[in-house]
């Protein structure tokens, strides 16, 4: 397990909320940890594990806005993939 793809999904349960997060390198951590991840044209990202979805918005500078890492926090916690479980992926 890379500690880069620890420490990008650590950073979504930073307090307080952190707004620069890079969503290429947040992806590629999803995705190591058996998310699926779709982007589209329009600054969308579909977020997949489970039977589970969760669409994000994200700015042109390539970060997500607070409220959308917030959301993607929940998602996580939904799904079990936060910073105390994250061992066991």
């Amino acid at each position: 397990m890379s500690k880069q793809h620890v420490k990008k999904i650590e950073k979504i349960f930073e307090h307080p909320v952190a707004t620069n997060v890079d969503t290429n390198k947040l992806m590629s951590a999803l995705e190591h940890f058996g998310c699926g991840v779709e982007h589209s044209k329009t600054n969308k990202i579909k977020i997949s594990f489970d039977g589970r979805d969760i669409v994000l918005g994200f700015h042109h500078s390539g970060s997500l806005s607070k409220d959308e890492v917030l959301k993607l926090r929940h998602f996580l916690e939904e799904i079990g993939l936060t910073p105390d479980r994250i061992h066991n992926f």
